[in-house]
Protein backbone atom coordinates (compact mmCIF):
# COMPACT_ATOMS: atom_id res chain seq x y z
CA UNK A 1 0.00 0.00 0.00
CA UNK A 2 1.22 3.50 -0.83
CA UNK A 3 0.29 6.43 1.42
CA UNK A 4 0.44 9.73 -0.49
CA UNK A 5 0.51 13.29 0.84
CA UNK A 6 -1.45 15.81 -1.24
CA UNK A 7 -0.70 19.45 -0.42
CA UNK A 8 -1.79 22.84 -1.71
CA UNK A 9 -5.32 21.57 -2.19
CA UNK A 10 -8.04 24.05 -2.98
CA UNK A 11 -10.24 24.62 0.05
CA UNK A 12 -13.15 23.62 -2.20
CA UNK A 13 -11.63 20.23 -3.11
CA UNK A 14 -13.71 17.26 -2.00
CA UNK A 15 -12.70 13.71 -1.20
CA UNK A 16 -14.68 12.62 -4.27
CA UNK A 17 -12.83 14.99 -6.62
CA UNK A 18 -9.44 13.87 -5.28
CA UNK A 19 -10.47 10.21 -5.49
CA UNK A 20 -11.58 10.62 -9.12
CA UNK A 21 -8.24 12.19 -10.02
CA UNK A 22 -6.16 9.44 -8.38
CA UNK A 23 -8.32 6.57 -9.66
CA UNK A 24 -6.93 7.26 -13.12
CA UNK A 25 -3.72 5.62 -11.86
CA UNK A 26 -5.09 2.67 -9.88
CA UNK A 27 -7.23 1.52 -7.00
CA UNK A 28 -7.79 4.14 -4.30
CA UNK A 29 -8.47 2.63 -0.88
CA UNK A 30 -9.02 5.84 1.07
CA UNK A 31 -9.01 9.62 0.68
CA UNK A 32 -8.83 11.91 3.68
CA UNK A 33 -8.86 15.72 3.49
CA UNK A 34 -7.66 17.22 6.75
CA UNK A 35 -10.01 19.71 8.38
CA UNK A 36 -9.74 22.07 11.33
CA UNK A 37 -11.29 20.35 14.33
CA UNK A 38 -12.95 23.55 15.58
CA UNK A 39 -14.31 25.06 12.35
CA UNK A 40 -14.54 22.04 10.05
CA UNK A 41 -12.76 24.07 7.33
CA UNK A 42 -10.38 22.20 5.04
CA UNK A 43 -6.72 22.91 5.85
CA UNK A 44 -5.54 22.58 2.24
CA UNK A 45 -3.95 19.14 2.42
CA UNK A 46 -4.86 15.51 2.72
CA UNK A 47 -3.82 11.92 2.15
CA UNK A 48 -4.60 9.25 -0.42
CA UNK A 49 -4.01 5.54 0.15
CA UNK A 50 -3.55 3.43 -2.97
CA UNK A 51 -3.44 -0.37 -3.07
CA UNK A 52 -0.34 -0.83 -5.18
CA UNK A 53 3.07 0.76 -4.72
CA UNK A 54 3.64 1.00 -8.49
CA UNK A 55 0.26 2.66 -8.99
CA UNK A 56 0.98 5.08 -6.17
CA UNK A 57 4.37 6.04 -7.58
CA UNK A 58 2.84 6.59 -11.01
CA UNK A 59 0.17 8.85 -9.46
CA UNK A 60 2.82 10.82 -7.57
CA UNK A 61 4.90 11.33 -10.70
CA UNK A 62 1.91 12.30 -12.82
CA UNK A 63 -0.04 14.49 -10.40
CA UNK A 64 2.67 16.52 -8.68
CA UNK A 65 2.12 20.06 -9.96
CA UNK A 66 -1.26 19.12 -11.51
CA UNK A 67 -3.91 21.81 -11.06
CA UNK A 68 -7.12 21.00 -9.23
CA UNK A 69 -9.60 23.84 -8.83
CA UNK A 70 -6.95 26.37 -9.87
CA UNK A 71 -4.18 25.26 -7.49
CA UNK A 72 -1.08 23.25 -8.39
CA UNK A 73 -0.99 20.32 -6.00
CA UNK A 74 2.08 19.08 -4.17
CA UNK A 75 2.02 15.28 -4.33
CA UNK A 76 4.61 13.03 -2.70
CA UNK A 77 4.98 9.93 -0.60
CA UNK A 78 3.71 10.53 2.92
CA UNK A 79 6.29 10.13 5.66
CA UNK A 80 5.50 8.13 8.79
CA UNK A 81 4.67 10.25 11.84
CA UNK A 82 8.05 9.53 13.44
CA UNK A 83 9.97 10.91 10.44
CA UNK A 84 8.57 14.43 10.59
CA UNK A 85 10.63 17.31 11.92
CA UNK A 86 9.67 18.75 15.27
CA UNK A 87 7.30 21.67 15.09
CA UNK A 88 8.55 23.54 18.09
CA UNK A 89 7.01 22.81 21.37
CA UNK A 90 7.22 25.16 24.24
CA UNK A 91 5.98 23.78 27.50
CA UNK A 92 8.82 25.34 29.46
CA UNK A 93 8.40 27.58 32.45
CA UNK A 94 8.72 31.34 32.27
CA UNK A 95 10.08 33.67 34.86
CA UNK A 96 7.66 35.87 36.63
CA UNK A 97 8.26 39.60 36.52
CA UNK A 98 7.90 39.57 40.32
CA UNK A 99 11.43 39.69 41.71
CA UNK A 100 12.67 37.37 38.95
CA UNK A 101 11.38 34.30 40.78
CA UNK A 102 10.18 31.14 39.07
Amino acid sequence: MKNIFVGNLSFNATEDSVRTLFEQYGTVDRVSIVTDRDTGQAKGFGFVEMSGDAEGLRAIDSLSGHELNGRAMTVNEARPKGDRGSGGGGGGQRRSSNNNRW
